[in-house]
């Protein structure tokens, strides 16, 4: 289980590069169509799509990692049973908000899909598929964030202390 869960993180910070590369792509490309005098439709749209792919399918990743920003102030000063009940806490509630973000988002592609929702750029891309990637994305981090709660219950979670402070100016 543990080889599955974390081959679906790393897939899906494989496709937020991808996404990244595809950032590239596009900014590029309106840059070179400017100075040539072409068009090419829809590059800032996809561009924008590209962007939230990127920031949504890295969600889980960022998380497994330790590498989302906490505010560790009083989870610092606290130790033992305080510590542990905090962050049982903190992660039920993590649980709670991003079961509710990926229920939402995957519940905003469905309806945009049944409306046959487009942009209202001159592309006309169907809506549910960059509201897709954001869905998985949130559905991705959810299951990070249970399995978080899960290993912190057993009391398997690693402590992933963040180096932030070693890189203060």
């Amino acid at each position: 289980m543990r080889r599955t869960l974390n081959f679906l993180y790393d897939g899906c910070a494989a496709l937020a590069a991808l996404c990244m590369v595809g950032l590239l792509v596009m900014v590029m490309l309106s840059i070179l169509s400017r100075q040539l005098g072409f068009n090419v439709r829809g590059t800032d749209a996809y561009a924008g799509y590209m962007m939230a792919g990127v920031g949504f399918l890295a969600l889980a990743s960022t998380l497994k990692k330790g590498e989302h920003i906490r505010v560790t102030l009083i989870l610092n000063a606290l130790h033992g049973p305080l510590r542990r009940a905090l962050e049982i806490w903190s992660l039920g509630v993590a649980v709670l908000l991003s079961t509710l973000m990926a229920f939402y988002s995957c519940r905003l592609a469905w309806q945009s899909l049944q409306f046959n929702d487009v942009s209202t750029g001159n592309d006309a891309t169907p809506l549910w598929i960059p509201q897709l990637v954001m869905a998985l994305g949130s559905v991705v981090l959810a299951i990070a964030f249970v399995d978080d709660l899960a290993l912190e219950l057993l009391g398997k979670r690693a402590r992933v202390e963040s180096s932030e402070m070693l890189r203060n100016e």
